[in-house]
């Protein structure tokens, strides 16, 4: 369908510019949006090569940008926004492919040479046709729609603070991934491990460049001459293939000629790229010096799972304070030895991560949200220091934080050891019951102790009353630890010790 546009997106360029020096400077996301409209009216004049390659990195900012975001904030706008921009992005791309294609035939072959002759003939056509192509994905483009997420995400993206400990913690992720594709294509040398070196390597500078900006300001330049080094390795690669395809050589002497040429300026880029990233001074080395270690990055994945919960949790203060009386019943427990490998080792920090995500699902349906809960913690990718089994663990843990108690069969339990089974439910069980504690949601019980005592467990609740209504809640919502424990659990009222009141303090008082 053919999108109606509005008088300003008709409107000269010059015009818009012209708006722009009188609004405020913007920048970020906000600037780079703008800049994805400015450049649709550039390239709808003429879909030249310096037009079609601006609007192509203003897409590609902002599409970036919303990849990055969307780790933390799950908005569906991010999606939606990549969404609407993927077509017009991928038609540019071939279009700036046959167009860069172009420059390498100039560049490699001569006028008067047949085979470049016959390249040039095809890329000619296959660029008027992708023009068209291009055209129309262009009219399709929903600007209205484009300008209403100019007035919204760029407020939700000023929620996550750049430079920060979260963005170094995401750019690791990024940087583990492509060191390890770095890894794969200087061990088999194919085209297939260069190219997705090259797709991993630019997910890594789309942070940096997007979110890191002390660090961009020292790695751009190597950063863009290595996506360049491998974007032209790539080029030739395509090139290759797409003389062979046309069928472009008249004989095995031509063929052999500019395979040579080819071999040659790709085997000087792969040389190029080996000599900066391979040694212990290698800037794969610079770059990880910069980046989180050790404890560091496990407070990231702590902080980016608890923002993406904040983002969906209508109530999360509630979660945070169940969250920390989950944490004193689990310290003060007594604890029940396993064998090492029964069970995922940091199980406070699973418990932890449970309490902070428990009420998740509370976004999609409130009667049966624990549910949800499972549902999206089960999609959720594990932030790197976190693994599969682990975030399971949670999505279980959260599931039973209320409703039935789990039974034999139970999909979620499937898998899982008897000793696995009674540590999960250990977790669920604690979880469950500092939920009931805070039933109401107003943080009156504040701190819990627990003691071990004739062969039950005592809990002293500071702020509890047997009387209070939420006192029948907690009689229900501690029998799944009674079962794990087999042992009765006794809820009674924390008596804060007071301090005598001296003569003198009386007097100072009067």
């Amino acid at each position: 369908m053919i999108r109606d546009e509005t008088a300003e997106t008709r409107m000269p360029l010059t015009v818009v510019l012209a708006r722009a020096k009188n609004t405020p400077k913007k920048a970020g996301l906000a600037l780079w949006m703008e800049r994805v409209l400015e450049e649709c009216h550039r390239a709808s004049v003429e879909f030249g090569t310096d037009p079609v390659h601006d609007l192509r990195v203003a897409l590609r900012r902002c599409r970036s940008m919303a990849d990055g975001l969307l780790v933390m904030d799950p908005n569906p706008a991010w999606k939606e926004m990549k969404r609407a921009g993927k077509r017009l992005f991928r038609e540019l791309g071939e279009l700036r492919d046959a167009q860069v294609m172009e420059e390498w035939v100039h560049r490699l072959g001569t006028p008067d040479d047949p085979v470049t002759s016959a390249l040039l003939q095809f890329l000619a056509s296959r660029e008027s046709h992708l023009k068209q192509q291009a055209a129309v994905a262009l009219q399709e483009f929903d600007r209205k729609q484009w300008r209403r997420w100019i007035a919204s995400l760029p407020r939700r993206a000023a929620r996550m603070r750049t430079g920060s400990l979260l963005f170094k913690h995401l750019a690791l992720e990024r940087w583990t991934e492509a060191y390890e594709l770095h890894r794969r294509a200087l061990r088999n040398r194919s085209q297939i491990a260069f190219h997705r070196l090259r797709i991993g390597l630019k997910r890594f500078r789309y942070i940096v460049e997007n979110f890191l900006p002390e660090q961009h300001a020292g790695w751009s330049d190597d950063l863009k001459e290595l996506q360049d080094v491998l974007g032209e390795v790539h080029d030739l690669d395509v090139l290759w293939a797409t003389a062979l395809q046309v069928n472009a050589f008249p004989d095995a002497e031509s063929r052999l000629k500019w395979h040579a040429r080819i071999i040659e300026e790709r085997t000087r880029r792969i040389e190029k790229y080996r000599a900066k990233m391979l040694g212990k001074a290698s800037l794969w080395q610079v770059w990880r010096a910069q980046l989180p270690v050790g404890k560091q990055i496990e407070s990231a994945a702590l902080s980016r799972l608890k923002l993406w919960a904040s983002f969906l949790d209508p109530d999360f203060k509630h979660s945070t304070h169940v969250t920390r009386l989950a944490l004193q019943l689990y310290d003060g427990l007594p604890v029940r030895r396993r064998s090492a490998d029964s069970e995922p080792a940091h199980q406070r920090a699973i418990l932890q991560v449970a309490g902070l995500l428990h009420d998740v699902g509370r976004c999609k349906n409130e009667k049966g949200h624990h549910k949800a809960t499972y549902n999206l913690i089960h999609r959720l990718t594990p932030p790197l220091g976190w693994s599969e089994e682990q975030m399971r663990w949670v999505g279980v843990i959260a599931r039973y934080h209320r409703g039935a108690l789990p039974g034999v069969g139970q999909k979620t339990l499937v898998g899982l050891s008897q000793a696995q089974r009674e540590s999960v439910l250990k977790l669920a069980g604690i979880l469950r019951l500092a939920n009931a504690f805070d039933a109401d949601r107003n943080g009156q019980i504040q701190r819990l102790e627990v003691h071990e005592q004739n062969g039950f467990l005592e809990i002293a609740a500071q702020g509890y009353s047997p009387h209070d209504r939420i006192a029948e809640r907690i009689a229900a919502a501690r029998h799944l630890l009674e079962t794990v424990y087999r042992q009765p659990v006794m809820v009674k009222p924390l008596r804060t010790k007071t301090k005598p009141t001296t003569e003198n303090e009386l007097k100072t008082a009067h």
